[in-house]
């Protein structure tokens, strides 16, 4: 299966349009959260990706909340927040947010690590694991040089170990290929990624 991934669009147009063209390449398109800023403005960037009609999965990054994700996002597109889903035989799971909590104030959509891992305790198995925040130590490094990750995602990976792990929320480390056991792991950042999934 061939999938095209993205995370914080951040409402950027012509990174939309890129990725909406190049949607009609794709068996499936996944989004890692923060497709607005600072919970504003949802509804126009789901108006900029609706041009895509491959399956559409995402999941709520720190800057939209999965209840406002959930309303905003056009029909047919599938939002996972603590829940999994089948496309065509290949088994996903999400989790939004920030993990651990941010300092950006109260508007930031973010869960502590326990309660990060209450629900990703949920998944029994994935080949492919959606979070907005990245595992501690695989692409979580800041401007100032400090790794912010969540160990309950790291965990989970280690625990489930399946093909991929998409993540986004780190912008100074976008683009940021790893592995972790038998787990590919990517920082996607708001451009086209690719990846070929085994089902």
């Amino acid at each position: 299966m061939r999938i095209l991934a993205f995370s914080d669009l951040h409402m950027a147009r012509h990174r939309a349009s890129e990725l909406v063209a190049a949607s009609t390449e794709a068996d499936l398109v996944i989004g890692a959260g923060d497709y607005c800023n600072m919970r504003q403005g949802l509804g126009e960037a789901m108006d900029m990706l609706s041009g895509i009609t491959a399956p559409l999965v995402l999941v709520p990054g720190n800057a939209e909340s999965a209840e406002e994700l959930t309303a905003a996002a056009p029909h047919g597109v599938h939002v996972l927040h603590g829940t999994s889903m089948t496309v065509d035989g290949l088994r996903l799971f999400g989790l939004g947010y920030g993990v651990p909590p941010t300092p950006f104030g109260d508007w930031s959509c973010d869960l502590s690590e326990g309660e990060a891992t209450e629900l990703l305790d949920r998944c029994e198995g994935a080949e492919v694991l959606i979070t907005h925040s990245p595992p501690k130590g695989y692409g979580d490094v800041t401007s100032t040089g400090d790794a912010v990750g969540s160990t309950a995602v790291r965990d989970a990976i280690e625990r489930l170990q399946p093909q991929m792990s998409l993540h986004g929320h780190i912008h100074d480390s976008w683009g940021y290929r790893g592995t972790l056991g038998q787990t590919q792991i990517a920082n996607l950042g708001p451009r086209v990624n690719w990846f070929e999934v085994e089902i």
